[in-house]
């Protein structure tokens, strides 16, 4: 692709020694804008709870702040994340370039984005999964910068140099993340967000036929050193961040031997700071199995994990690959990681082709049972480039794009119980189980298993939730009586447990919104 001259002119070389080690190109000044597009309201979002914190958003965007940090130091730099503020005309004109960062459920936000910055002259650069697993799609980007950046950007970079930009920059490598930067937080503002985002390992041991993990960030688990990981933590502390932090991978115990390594270090670094994270992550369901690393986890102030436990049908679970679920029983599994003071939060899947009609009854017992209070139930997806899109292709059976939300009512392909017995069952699956009835009968039987071991800060946001959820819950809502049960059963026999009582009371608003919508987009599988 030609080298615009707008560009040429605004980038000025200088012999000098390479910025960093991310950057082998020598700049004096280019106006970068990295811009992170709107989510949908998703299960994940928040949205609805977040209110009652005075939050915009759940998380930063780590990826966009990471790249941001492998740039020329001397360049200017902006983020907009349009999930907490609003992208104007003037942060587009101030840019010389714009780097566009998004997952696939951001997709269609994103080309709006990148429409409103080509019809303004600027060069476009993209990256992340929702470019990697789908570049061709976005037809007016200038650049695609996929894959992990440690590799790929360091290319486009000294190709910016020599004024020979290629449209496309790919790479199967996979980087060693030990040499990764620091993310640069001053470019947000952390009063807007609920929790941090860090970062320790990438890539997942496991096989599952629907997951793209593994093409992402591959099967061997890559971690970052103990030393690093207290490092980042150190930063995020000095930044002046107090409280929720999510560690983002994969699969936070892929690598166990290092995860172990790391843990003592972190415990420490928490004791020797009056504990001022409390951590959830993303695990496999093996946890249960390791009471040495439930018990780390627990004293290094962990207090919330997501398992993917996908189905209580051992025959579906074989289908997709997921044999490390099988040889166990899930409910005691879920019952020991509670037991150790941290909430399961879960995913589940239904349209799978060994299920049939009875799936949705088997899923909705097994959540209730185990009392899985946070329960993320989706139709199957083939996304982009997995084995199960690879075969549903291979027979046909694929029909359009995954549009990346895990819990929309979307299915594009076909299903062998069919699309009418799916949309159907998948109705009557999300409205029982955020019932307020069911919930909050999910909410008792989770306390009841549960220990509370993390310590937490009651702080102001905290308190002005509690208050809200008595005036919008506890006052004016069809939950009140279950509410105020929930709230004093616990208050006199797990006091400890009452501001995660009152977290799902009010996340149970959000959930009851979201199953709605989702419940009546179902008609349309």
């Amino acid at each position: 692709m030609a080298f615009s001259w707008a560009l040429r002119r605004a980038i000025k070389l200088q012999e000098t020694k390479p910025i960093n080690r991310y950057c082998p190109v020598f700049y004096l000044t280019m106006k970068i804008l990295l811009v992170y597009p709107k989510y949908p309201d998703t299960f994940w979002s928040f949205r609805h709870a977040l209110k009652f914190v005075a939050k915009k958003s759940a998380f930063p965007p780590l990826g966009a702040l990471t790249v941001a940090a492998m740039l020329p130091e001397e360049w200017e730099k902006k983020l907009v994340d349009e999930n907490v503020s609003k992208l104007k005309d003037k942060d587009i004109e101030w840019a010389d370039m714009v780097f566009i960062s998004a997952m696939l459920a951001q997709g269609e936000r994103a080309k709006e984005i990148i429409q409103r910055c080509r019809e303004k002259g600027k060069t476009i650069v993209a990256g992340g999964p929702a470019f990697t697993s789908q570049h061709e799609k976005f037809k007016d980007v200038g650049h695609f910068v996929l894959n992990e950046a440690e590799i790929t950007l360091p290319l486009f970079l000294e190709d910016l140099k020599q004024g020979r930009l290629k449209h496309v920059y790919t790479s199967e490598e996979r980087p060693d993340i030990t040499k990764t930067p620091l993310p640069l937080w001053n470019l947000i503002n952390f009063k807007k967000y609920s929790s941090m985002a860090v970062q320790y390992s990438r890539g997942c041991p496991f096989n599952c036929e629907f997951c793209d993990i593994i093409i992402m960030n591959g099967r061997i688990p890559r971690t970052k050193t103990a030393g690093q990981a207290i490092s980042e933590f150190q930063h995020l502390y000095n930044a002046g961040w107090r409280g929720s932090v999510f560690i983002v991978d994969d699969n936070f115990i892929g690598n166990k031997t290092n995860a172990k390594k790391m843990l003592p270090e972190l415990i420490k670094w928490q004791e020797s700071h009056k504990h001022p994270f409390v951590f959830l992550t993303e695990a496999s369901v093996n946890l249960a199995e390791d009471e040495e690393l439930m018990q780390m986890m627990s004293r290094a102030n962990f207090h919330k994990v997501f398992l993917g436990i996908e189905t209580p049908n051992i025959d579906s679970l074989k289908e997709c690959g997921k044999m490390q679920n099988t040889n166990k029983d899930l409910g005691e599994a879920i019952r020991a990681i509670h037991s150790h003071g941290m909430q399961v939060m879960a995913g589940f899947i239904v349209g799978f082709d060994n299920d049939n009609e009875m799936i949705f009854d088997r899923q909705m017992g097994f959540i209730q049972k185990a009392g899985i209070a946070t329960a993320m139930i989706g139709t199957l997806t083939a996304l982009p480039k997995t084995q199960l899109w690879q075969r549903l292709k291979k027979e046909g059976r694929l029909r359009g794009d995954a549009t990346g939300e895990n819990t929309e009512a979307s299915v594009n392909f076909e299903p062998k119980m069919g699309r009418k017995k799916l949309a159907e069952g998948y109705k009557k699956l999300v409205l029982r189980a955020y019932s307020y009835k069911n919930y909050y009968q999910r909410v008792n039987t989770f306390l009841k298993d549960y220990k509370p071991t993390a310590v937490s800060r009651i702080s102001k946001a905290d308190l002005r939730a509690f208050v809200r959820s008595v005036w919008r819950i506890g006052l004016f809502s069809k939950a009140s009586p279950r509410y105020w049960k929930l709230l004093i059963k616990t208050g006199l026999t797990k006091r400890k447990a009452v501001p995660v009582a009152v977290e799902l009371a009010i996340c149970g608003l959000h959930f009851r919104k979201f199953a709605k919508r989702t419940a009546k987009a179902a008609q349309n599988i």
